[in-house]
């Protein structure tokens, strides 16, 4: 069994052919899709997705840092309210990102702390989105801390010692396509963690692993990111997929 943490499949990009590049994802031996919200317009594409897909795909609900802006309030309001309506596997996407603008840093902070704790309130994990702002999420993940705080910290790139950080907080990561880019430094880092701390994921269609670099990313390439940490680690893909996959399903408590 694998197991796509991460995938935003109601994407535009998806359109012409979505319903075949799921059936891929299933073929290629992908059970569980978790889906993380962007903003008030991907909602209903991804509720569209997991209602055709109740036993596979799982919803997030949660404010993307990028989509933070003068009027997050009145978003964070609307998505509270969605919450109140029917579970979510998670809250997600949410986070910093210095990398596209830092016009609303103190906005996305806010909307970060704010979205921690509706996770804590309800028991849910979180799903963070870190670009250039991984030192800051880990000093404001230790500063909410509490016992039943927990997620992933999506698309994981940092150091072995920031890893260490973040294992020591209760947090996972997720590896995607990156690890399979011939000059990444994450490889090393990787080798150096225990693999009950690491999730797969795609982060479809962005982030693409090699062969396909260039191309549209999807569900089915996460084979390619368990061979890559296979190899990376010396084990079977088989042992990859057993681990990652009992992670993912007791973070987002899906049986």
């Amino acid at each position: 069994m694998l197991i796509d943490t991460h995938a935003h499949l109601y994407a535009s990009q998806f359109e012409e052919d979505r319903t075949e590049m799921i059936q891929r994802a299933f073929d290629n031996g992908i059970e569980h899709l978790f889906l993380p919200n962007i903003d008030a317009d991907s909602i209903p594409g991804m509720l569209a997705l997991e209602e055709a897909y109740p036993n596979q795909c799982h919803a997030m609900m949660g404010l993307h840092p990028c989509s933070v802006d003068a009027n997050y309030k009145e978003t964070l309001a609307m998505m509270e309210k969605w919450f109140e309506k029917r579970p979510f596997c998670a809250v997600g996407e949410i986070g910093l990102d210095y990398y596209w603008s830092k016009d609303f840093v103190a906005e996305q902070k806010d909307a970060f702390r704010t979205q921690c704790r509706w996770a804590k309130a309800l028991d849910i994990p979180i799903v963070i989105h870190a670009r250039d702002s991984l030192d800051d999420l880990i000093e404001i993940v230790r500063e909410e801390n509490t016992a039943n705080f927990r997620g992933i910290f999506h698309c994981f790139g940092g150091s072995l010692e920031q890893a260490k950080q973040i294992i020591e907080l209760g947090f996972l990561m997720g590896l995607g396509g990156v690890l399979t880019f011939k000059k990444a430094a994450i490889g090393k880092v990787v080798e150096q963690i225990d693999l009950k701390h690491l999730v797969l994921e795609t982060d479809a269609p962005y982030l693409t692993p090699t062969p396909h670099r260039g191309k549209r990313n999807e569900s089915a390439y996460i084979k390619l990111i368990a061979e890559k940490l296979a190899d990376v680690k010396g084990i079977s893909v088989e042992e990859v997929g057993k681990v990652t996959s009992a992670t993912a399903l007791n973070l987002f408590g899906v049986t």
